[in-house]
């Protein structure tokens, strides 16, 4: 904390300010909420910057990782179907660059840390790599955004991309041909070139459940159950202790009586010392609800069903089956198809055809009976031609059709 009064030399009156073109704002906004939270009146809150985010809320918190990877894995998990205004590719070569990558990833990791990405950071970044001036790419890579930064033109558009790591730093510039970066970005209403994460609109939950978290861990580093206290009263009920006694007794108490490996070890007091325990009081009972409305508030942000996180005490799903058809309808598919949307249009720039990639919804188990459903009201459909019930099934025309 004192660490906050010293002042560099950077910041003294006078010294000159130093901007970053494309995170100037962004860096200014993050000090000043680091300053503002350097109070000890005030609540500690993790820091909003990128990593600060994932420390906490994936990597150190249980319902923050397993929202996230059950997102990625069954988004990644669809199966993908390739089109364009005239028919359905079996055969392609983006199907043969979705299916492998790069020679080090397979199509569901790829995709994996692509909605890694935009769930932990907002943003994901796919470096497309050609052995060709033009055409089809031949790998590609997905890059993490806490070293990427926009490097905005004069319009205000993207003009270029610093990809920063181990002290270098490489540009993808922006032209007129295709882009060599596909920058894929949740909605921000405040910033122009970066997305808003759901790890950071659950910012607050996060810190409340890593909270108590610690604070379950620091009570069963105490025999698991609330302190007590020790009162010393002396042969005329008015005594006090010594130094060297409040130090011995002290000392006693942290080798022999606090922590798990002690925890129900007897306790032997001399002549004077009187053990009082302390029980939990109302707020201590609350304090597992606290805990668990914590949990739900990321599961809300993530757009997980807090039953299929095994959070108690939610009814708003039936069963879990009805829970799990509408984690995919509301979440999952929303997720896979702006991201396929996105990969499509930017590999059309590259193949020059315009090319469309969406998940195939009659190969979702979870969706089977509502694809089925679906289906069978379109073939009764007795007042429809083949055509229109081919374009409502989201299938391309057929040949002789087009």
């Amino acid at each position: 904390m004192f660490d906050f009064f010293r002042k560099t030399a950077s910041e003294a009156p006078g010294a000159p300010e130093a901007k970053a073109s494309a995170v100037g704002p962004l860096t200014a906004g993050i000090a000043g909420r680091v300053a503002a939270m350097q109070s000890i009146t005030h609540p500690r809150w993790t820091a909003r910057d990128t990593v600060s985010l994932t420390r906490s809320g994936f990597l150190g918190n249980p319902v923050g990782f397993r929202a996230v990877r059950m997102i990625t894995e069954a988004a990644a998990a669809l199966p993908l179907v390739l089109e364009d205004a005239e028919r359905r590719y079996d055969q392609h070569p983006v199907l043969s660059l979705i299916a492998r990558p790069n020679p080090v990833q397979s199509r569901a990791e790829l995709l994996e840390a692509v909605f890694t990405q935009l769930l932990l950071t907002g943003n994901a970044y796919v470096e497309a790599v050609n052995t060709e001036t033009a055409g089809t790419p031949t790998e590609l890579h997905v890059l993490r955004s806490d070293r990427m930064r926009v490097v905005p033109g004069a319009d205000g558009w993207p003009a270029a991309y610093d990809y920063a790591v181990g002290g270098r730093k490489h540009r993808f510039t922006v032209g007129e041909s295709a882009s060599p970066i596909c920058h894929l970005r949740a909605y921000h209403p405040l910033d122009d070139h970066y997305g808003l994460s759901p790890i950071e609109a659950a910012a607050g939950a996060l810190d409340v459940h890593n909270a108590a978290s610690r604070w379950s861990k620091a009570l069963l580093d105490n025999a698991a159950r609330p302190s007590g206290a020790i009162i010393y009263r002396g042969s005329d009920g008015q005594a006090s202790m010594t130094n060297e006694q409040f130090e011995r007794l002290q000392s006693e108490m942290e080798l022999h009586h606090q922590g798990a490996r002690n925890a129900g070890r007897p306790m032997l007091l001399e002549g004077g010392l009187d053990w009082k325990p302390m029980g939990f009081s109302p707020s201590d009972m609350e304090f597992h609800k606290t805990k668990e409305a914590a949990a739900r508030e990321v599961a809300l942000a993530f757009g997980v069903p807090p039953m299929m996180l095994g959070i108690p005490g939610d009814a708003t799903y039936s069963n879990y089956q009805e829970a799990n058809r509408a984690f995919y309808r509301l979440t999952v598919l929303p997720l896979a198809s702006k991201v396929a949307a996105g990969l499509s249009h930017w590999l059309s720039d590259h193949t020059g055809q315009a090319l469309t990639l969406k998940p195939d919804l009659d190969q979702v188990p979870a969706l089977s009976i509502e694809r089925e459903a679906q289906w069978r009201r379109v073939a009764g459909a007795s007042f429809l031609t083949d055509a229109e019930k081919r374009r409502l099934l989201g299938l391309p025309p057929l040949a002789e059709e087009a």
